[in-house]
This record gives structure tokens, C-alpha cells and sequence, in this order.
């Protein structure tokens, strides 16, 4: 017979185990320390097996006989009551586990002191975008190199294989966080190599050679634009500084100019460089006269390039646009003065050192770059007055040149 109520209450424990049938495979089960455990016994496939329904008096007599009837109408419809709850919890298990876009947002923040405000943003906008939207909520232990080249693939489908290449390494470097973290025990971004177009190889920037550069000057100084302008491209050519260090520049970071001093020097914070480590300048006698010259254009803002329409600083593209005004699109680039002198100290036979030292390159030898702390300052000194004199060389020799051709 069916049990009651009252029989379900008043069960008390015995030496062993023992069970209450209700009906339809519904019964109780008292454990000897007093518990009182609702199982449903069903048969599936030929084999006997139990579904757990909780326990009394949490679950009522009523409520047991309900989930054993909802069990039993899951078995005519062909579904393993047992199964499905096993699948529930695997996949509750799963929801609780590491996410890609958890290990991926604790890789950023770990790295993010590293990188400049606009690339940790680039970083994770690039995530957003082409990442997080197939993989974010994956448990990251689970994504395997095909789910990841599936990924990579549509964004290499639209071309951008730059992008592309840079993707896989940030998922790369997640995934060994992941690691390291014990959320997952491999990459699988790793076995991708050559499954992927490779980028094109960089072009370099468009450089002047050694014949036009006194044509260059000569042009520059009859520039017929701003002359903060033509002050900016100048001093990119005798600084070789990157373009991005030099629009930021502020007066504060200049010392000993204002007077014929050897000592003059431009010193560049870490924030502002590429390599986080700071950067000085060594300032050649005619930077100095063009700072001259700009301290009556900009002398009153804090920066020596300030920005119009409500910029900070000058805009990035100023000198570029600069330099197609006069005739020179697709001829050089602010970048290529860089290429330029490092070409001519090289070829003059400056030392390696104080020319990766003036143009902040990092050290490729870690180990090296550990001890070599040394800025070669003196060095640089008469490295960059050589260069500005033989800027100033180049440009009266092609001055010379143009009277001769032209008669006078």
C-alpha cells in the first residue's frame, strides 16, 4: 500500500538501513543516524537504476510524488531522467569554471601598467570585437585549437592580417596566463603556426637619401606654411626623435638651452616613450636656435607643438601633411629622418651603441640590456652636433649647386 504521512514522519532509524515502498518505484530510505531519503528505482535499457529526490522533511511526501511523477512521463518520452540531471549539473559545474573573458580580463589589468592608455584600449577593443564573442564564455580549460582557428579565420577572411597576427598573440599570452593560473593546461593558440595567411612584410618608412636631403633643407626653409610646422619637421630631422615624442614635447623637459651650453639637453619621460624607460636628448646648437625661434610662437602653453580646434598637441598628422605641401607625398615621412641618420652615422662610423641609444631602440640582448644601463651622453653629444653640421653641409652644398646651375 501507499505510504501516509504520518508513516513517513514516525520512521525512526534502525541498526541498518531500511526502506518504505510507496508506489511506482517511489520509496524512502531511513539510514541508521536518522535520515530519511526519497529514491525513485526505474528500469532503462534493462538496467536498474535510482534517482535521488532529496530528503525529509524538506521534501514532503506530496512533493516526492509529484518528481516521481514528472520522472516517469520524462521515461515515456524517451528521456533518461538520470541522464538529464547529470548533464544539468556538468553544465552548472561548467558555468562555474574559468571563463576566456575572466582570464582574459585578469591578463589586461596585469599588463595593462605596461602598455600606453590607447594600447590597453586597442587591446581589449580587439577582444571585443573579434575574441569574446565566440570564446568569452567558453571555460577556457575546454576551447581546442580548432574552436580557436575557426575564430582567427573569420577575421582573417576580411583582410586584416595584421590585426590577425596580433589576435592570436594576445590569445596566446591569455591562454599561458590561463595556465599559469591553473585555469586551463594548454594553449591551443600555439599549434596554429602556419595554419594562418601571414601579414605582409612591413614596408619601411619612406626615407630621404643622401643627395636629396640638401634639396630637403633647402625647401624646408622657404616652407610657406606654419612655422611651428616647419620648426617641428627641422627638428625631427636633427633630433631623430619619433614623431609621437616630439608633438608631446614640453618646455619643461628642455634644459640649458636658452644659453650657448654645451649641456643642453631634452629629457623625455618614461611615460611618453615607447620602451617605458626615460630618454635624453642631446641638443645640437641649431636645435637650440629653432627652440629659440618657437619659444616666441608657443612659449606661453606648456607644450612647445600645442594642438588647435580644442587638441592637446599638435595633430598626428601635421608634419606628415607638412611635408606633401612641400612635394614630398610618398617621397619620406617625420619617420624616415630616423632611417636617414641612422643610415649616415652608421656609414660615418659612429658607435652601434650611442646610435641605438639616440634613436631609444630597446636592447635585443636581455641579458646585456640588464647591465648596460650607460647613456653615452658626451659621446651622443658630438655624434648629434656632427650631424647637425653635416645637415647644414649638405644643405650649402645643394644651395651652391642650384647658383651654379642658374648662373648667378
Amino acid at each position: 500500500m501507499p505510504l501516509t504521512e504520518p508513516q513517513v514522519r514516525n520512521a525512526r532509524p534502525r541498526e541498518r538501513p531500511y526502506k518504505l515502498y510507496d508506489s511506482g518505484g517511489l520509496f524512502l530510505m531511513v539510514t541508521p543516524s536518522g535520515g530519511r531519503h526519497w529514491r525513485f528505482r526505474f528500469a532503462r535499457h534493462g538496467k536498474e537504476q535510482l534517482l535521488s529526490f532529496g530528503s525529509y522533511p524538506t521534501i514532503g511526501l506530496s512533493a516526492a510524488r509529484r518528481k516521481r511523477n514528472a520522472a516517469r512521463e520524462k521515461l515515456m518520452d524517451g528521456v533518461d531522467p538520470g541522464e538529464e540531471r547529470r548533464a544539468a549539473r556538468a553544465a552548472t559545474r561548467a558555468d562555474t569554471r574559468p571563463t576566456f573573458k575572466l582570464a582574459a580580463l585578469e591578463w589586461h589589468a596585469l599588463r595593462r601598467h605596461e602598455w600606453t592608455p590607447g594600447y590597453a584600449t586597442q587591446v581589449m577593443n580587439r577582444l571585443e570585437a573579434d575574441v569574446f564573442p565566440d570564446l568569452g564564455s567558453r571555460p577556457i580549460a575546454d576551447i581546442q585549437p580548432a574552436e580557436m582557428l575557426k575564430t582567427l579565420k573569420r577575421v582573417e577572411a576580411r583582410g586584416v592580417l595584421e590585426t590577425n597576427r596580433r589576435l592570436k598573440q594576445y590569445c596566446s599570452a591569455i591562454f599561458r596566463y590561463g595556465v599559469a593560473s591553473q585555469y586551463c593546461v594548454h594553449d591551443p593558440a600555439a599549434p596554429l603556426r602556419g595554419a594562418l595567411k601571414a601579414p605582409p612584410r612591413p614596408k619601411h618608412h619612406k626615407a630621404l637619401s643622401r643627395d636629396q636631403v640638401g634639396e630637403f633643407l633647402l625647401r624646408l626653409a622657404s616652407y610657406d606654411g606654419e612655422p611651428e610646422t616647419r620648426i617641428a619637421i627641422h627638428l625631427a630631422l636633427l633630433m631623430a626623435p619619433r614623431t609621437t615624442e616630439l608633438r608631446a614635447a614640453r618646455w619643461c623637459e628642455f634644459e640649458n638651452w636658452r644659453d650657448d651650453d654645451a649641456t643642453a639637453l631634452w629629457r623625455v619621460p618614461a611615460e611618453r616613450m615607447k620602451m617605458k624607460e626615460a630618454h635624453f636628448v642631446p641638443i645640437s646648437r641649431q636645435s637650440r636656435a629653432l627652440l629659440v625661434e618657437l619659444q616666441k610662437h608657443s612659449g606661453r602653453s606648456d607644450f612647445l607643438f600645442p594642438g588647435r580646434n580644442g587638441q592637446e598637441v599638435m595633430s598626428n598628422n601635421t608634419m606628415l601633411f607638412g611635408l606633401y605641401r612641400m612635394g614630398y607625398h610618398g617621397r619620406t615621412t617625420t619617420h624616415g629622418f630616423r632611417r636617414l641618420f641612422s643610415t649616415e652615422a652608421n656609414e660615418h662610423g659612429w658607435n652601434d651603441d650611442w646610435i641605438e641609444r639616440q634613436l631609444a631602440h630597446d636592447e635585443r640582448n636581455r641579458v646585456r640590456a640588464a647591465y648596460n644601463a650607460a647613456q653615452y651622453l658626451n659621446q651622443r653629444r658630438e655624434m648629434m652636433q656632427w650631424w647637425a653640421d653635416r645637415l647644414d653641409g649638405l644643405r650649402d652644398a645643394a644651395k651652391a649647386k642650384f647658383k651654379e646651375e642658374s648662373g648667378d
